[in-house]
């Protein structure tokens, strides 16, 4: 189990977005607190506790999956690398691993105010490969989100772009709850959308601690949690949606925090979020992820057609 921070680094931003509902669920506040330039983190992918992978080829096999690994095994299926295929996080039947380092839940108790204090890059930089990756500090307000009910990005706004499955008639399934915290356009025809994905459902979460947490943000905390994020910008080419606007989905995979993100969507309470964005690893180009920042300190809108 794992929180992992990042670097921080200058550039610090404090924007304040309004509360507005998002397709029927009240999205709560959004801040960017600070981010920074690129930094190389990690150790060995052998020694990594998390990791990317490429399934390998089987003879007359389909398309080779894009895999998140924990602890050597296969965690999550990814978006796939055409870039033309709708957006994907799919937990696996392997994913029953979180990712924390005990040492670190006094120090990310509170807010962080900044992603090197007290040594958070160093203690987390142990479990993730090494690479390029960018800091987000943020404060969200996240909304719990059940696939195929209301505020289902996969049975909502990813229909308008792709349809239903050509092979199973059928959304993309998730098979797993997950948050939802911001969306902005990026022009006219690119819109951005970020989640927050636990590693284990929110049902696995112990039920005290939940309530530990929700008490103390209704006091006012503010705690943190960590998470590894990709951004994978997809856009059909089917020529089939109603919608066929370029879907830039930012995706932050809880290493540490799944008790502080279901207390916040309880309450409706803000949470620390230090993202550690994958450069390598996100289907991005190096424009794309220069602009996300910016993007992610601009006003929640949804995206409207028509």
């Amino acid at each position: 189990m794992t929180e992992r921070a990042l670097f921080g680094l200058p550039g610090q931003m404090h924007v304040q977005n309004a509360v507005e509902p998002v397709r029927g669920v009240p999205y709560g506040r959004s801040v960017m607190i600070k981010t920074g330039g690129p930094r190389t983190v990690g150790v060995p992918s052998s020694e990594a506790r998390l990791r990317f992978e490429s399934e390998l080829q089987e003879l007359g096999g389909g398309p080779r999956r894009r895999l998140l690994m924990v602890d050597d095994e296969p965690a999550f299926e990814l978006s796939f690398y055409c870039g033309t295929c709708p957006l994907l996080f799919r937990r696996l039947e392997t994913a029953n691993e979180k990712l924390f380092l005990e040492d670190m839940r006094e120090r990310l108790g509170g807010p962080l105010d900044d992603p090197d204090d007290d040594g958070v890059i160093e203690a987390f930089g142990a479990l993730l490969p090494e690479g390029e990756y960018l800091p987000l500090l943020l404060d969200v307000e996240p909304r719990l989100v059940i696939p195929g009910k209301e505020g289902d990005y996969f049975s909502g706004e990813q229909i308008t772009a792709w349809g239903v499955d050509q092979f199973w008639g059928l959304p993309q399934y998730p098979h797993t709850p997950y948050y939802r915290t911001f969306e902005t356009a990026v022009d006219a025809d690119a819109h951005l959308y970020e989640f927050v994905v636990p590693m284990v459902p929110p049902t696995w979460n112990e039920r005290q601690r939940v309530e530990e947490y929700v008490a103390l943000m209704k006091r006012g905390t503010v705690p943190t949690a960590v998470a590894i994020s990709t951004l994978d910008v997809c856009q059909s080419a089917l020529g089939l949606a109603d919608d066929p606007a370029a879907h830039w989905g930012l995706t932050h995979f809880l290493l540490d925090g799944h008790h502080k993100l279901e207390a916040a969507a309880t309450a409706r309470r803000p949470v620390r979020l230090l993202s550690l964005l994958t450069l390598g690893e996100s289907l991005a180009g190096t424009e794309d992820t220069a602009r996300l920042p910016a993007l992610r300190a601009q006003p929640r809108s949804a995206r409207t057609t028509g």
